[in-house]
């Protein structure tokens, strides 16, 4: 893991070098479009304040939970005890990167959504309000902190969502099996290089030409740069855009060369 000061260098690099966020001097009209449409899209939705007003609940919450952490960082099965809020205050997506995976499902239309890393349910939430009728499958590796998301779910009435407990290198496989397709994912369950790599090798196997892939903390960690690079490489991958917390990965044929992009946002 890069130390604040590194990873705030790194981000001023990316600030003065990516494209401005305007669609300015883009040359392929998916980007563009991506750009204006969805990373441009100042509208604010309903589903927005329904979804802030949990968050500062769970910034408030002292209850304590007692959990395992499967993470980057942490042993393998290490018991702790952290509160509702100092979980909501350290592992919750910012409301900006939560919001854009909003509208990335409302705009690309998913039927079939996977997230790994529930957390208390923010952006799974995020990502069941935006299209409705999709299938929301997420996936969580402590049961303490899983039953808190399902509270959550009910609370703002999202009935499209199903979570699975466990650790990611045993329930991914089964979980992945379940789903004739993968449509959407967003991947934010375990920062170091080959777990993610693993993830990403399996998920191709259900993956379309439409699917969309993203990745969270890209530049966290040298580890999740090489990752990165790796993931950009892969012959499946026609397009990349490096947003520098988030990573989003295509797979569209009509790509007739791979592009990456670095994009401020």
């Amino acid at each position: 893991m890069y130390s604040p000061f590194q990873l705030g260098l790194k981000y001023l690099t990316y600030y003065f070098t990516a494209s401005n966020g305007k669609g300015h001097g883009i040359h392929s009209p998916f980007v563009f479009d991506l750009v204006i449409k969805v990373l441009n899209d100042k509208n604010k939705y309903e589903d927005y304040g329904r979804i802030e007003s949990l968050r500062k609940e769970l910034l408030q919450n002292v209850t304590v939970l007692t959990i395992e952490d499967f993470g980057a960082g942490s042993a393998t099965g290490l018991t702790k005890q952290r509160s509702i809020q100092q979980i909501a205050g350290n592992s919750l997506k910012k409301p900006k990167y939560a919001k854009l995976l909003y509208r990335l499902v409302k705009y690309f239309q998913p039927l079939q959504v996977l997230e790994l890393g529930t957390s208390l349910g923010i952006t799974t939430s995020y990502l069941a309000a935006a299209k409705k009728d999709a299938q929301v499958l997420t996936m969580e590796g402590s049961t303490a902190i899983a039953s808190v998301a399902e509270k959550n779910f009910q609370e703002l009435q999202l009935n499209n969502i199903k979570i699975v407990t466990g650790n990611f290198d045993d329930t991914l496989k089964s979980a992945i099996n379940q789903l004739p397709a993968v449509n959407f994912v967003f991947v934010d369950g375990n920062h170091r290089k080959e777990p993610t790599l693993n993830y990403f090798q399996q998920l191709l196997g259900k993956s379309t030409e439409s699917t969309v892939f993203v990745f969270d903390d890209i530049h966290w960690s040298r580890e999740m740069e090489e990752a990165w690079e790796t993931i950009k490489q892969h012959p499946s991958v026609t397009l990349t855009i490096d947003l520098f917390f988030l990573g989003l990965v295509f797979f569209r044929k009509e790509q007739l060369e791979k592009e990456h992009f670095v994009i401020r946002f």
